[in-house]
């Protein structure tokens, strides 16, 4: 889908040499809908502007043979995250992994406010059945129950018909991987709290969990310059390091 709200986003990429910035310059340019890219080797940033989604974006530059890392998107306080994860029962009854983790994370949803009318979201999703699936924000951001208590479609007792909570569909191939990129008449802050699903079950019940269905809470996450954390004062990993526990985790 096309998208017309420009956005800004900044990524931090390892270069050691201005071919560096060139190969990682050239590669983003060759996505289409991209306005500038600002490469700075001194601080190992990428600044992009453009109508690209940040998940083309970071595969662009691991196409190049660098990892990347989003760490920020819009303006202060206009930006939102959702981490997807699978909470079937069957996980209850594996061995718990050394970080205590029983659920498989299987995608991400970025947000950005674009403009006072249009939010973009940009959602990925991997490790699931092929199939058509339905992208909804839920009523509730309770996940005790995983997605059973995250009630009905945000919207859907006003307007059953068109809810405001509806995303999009998902074709998810037969690698198992799936995306979109869409804007919704939406404001970043009504949806903080509320839960995102992923999901080919229908509406006409309580949602169940299973392998094929993924959930998450929005929270918050750092706008343009917000997040100049190089490390994390709780575990002391420095970027790099937390980001290979996270794809360890499935956040790819």
């Amino acid at each position: 889908m096309t998208i017309s709200e420009s956005i800004q986003t900044l990524f931090a990429v390892p270069m050691v040499c201005e071919a560096c910035v060139k190969s990682v310059s050239e590669s983003i340019y060759n996505l289409g809908g991209i306005t500038n890219v600002d490469a700075n080797l001194k601080d190992q940033q990428v600044l992009v502007e453009g109508t690209a989604a940040p998940s083309a974006i970071v595969s662009a530059i691991q196409a190049t043979g660098r990892d990347a890392i989003l760490r920020g998107s819009g303006a202060s306080d206009s930006a939102a995250v959702c981490i997807l994860e699978s909470f079937e029962t069957e996980a209850a009854t594996q061995p718990v992994p050394e970080d205590g983790r029983r659920r498989e994370v299987r995608g991400l949803a970025r947000m950005v406010q674009g403009s006072s009318s249009a939010l973009v979201i940009d959602l990925t999703i991997h490790g699931v059945e092929p199939g058509l699936y339905r992208a909804t924000i839920r009523e509730y951001g309770d996940l005790e129950a995983g997605v059973s208590s995250t009630g009905l479609v945000w919207g859907s007792k006003e307007n059953p018909d068109a809810p405001r909570g509806f995303i999009s569909t998902v074709t998810v191939d037969e690698s198992g991987k799936g995306a979109v990129y869409v804007d919704k008449p939406l404001q970043v802050w009504e949806l903080i709290g509320h839960a995102m699903v992923l999901t080919r079950q229908g509406e006409e019940k309580v949602l169940e969990n299973d392998a094929n269905t993924v959930v998450g809470v929005i929270a918050r996450s750092a706008g343009m310059w917000d997040n100049d954390k190089m490390v994390c004062s709780c575990t002391g990993k420095t970027l790099w390091e937390e980001r290979k526990d996270e794809v360890k985790k499935g956040m790819l």
